[in-house]
């Protein structure tokens, strides 16, 4: 039997499956983890797809809290958060 705290911790677990569960994110992911961290612009050269599409992925990821970002002038720089060794998660399954 799973107690309430323990339950809630598997349903954060599952939202973040969830939230990385998509080609373009894990894409984003593996390049936050070989490269660190990047700005929208970046990922939408290296992924090919529209700035708006990429920020939509990103703001999916953040709202799990698996990814931050940093206001840095005009730009915000994107990074992995250390939420449940997710780096370490990404290394090993991509």
């Amino acid at each position: 039997m799973v107690d309430k705290k323990e339950y809630e911790i598997l349903e954060q677990k599952a939202e973040i499956l969830k939230a990385i569960a998509h080609p373009v994110r894990l894409c984003i992911l593996r390049g936050l983890v070989k490269s660190g961290p990047s700005n929208v612009g970046s990922m939408q050269t290296c992924l090919d797809i529209p700035q708006a599409t990429v920020s939509q992925h990103l703001a999916k990821m953040k709202a799990v809290g698996i990814i931050k970002g940093k206001r840095k002038g005009t730009q915000v720089i994107y990074r992995l958060t250390n939420i449940y060794n997710i780096d370490e998660l990404i290394k090993i399954f991509l």
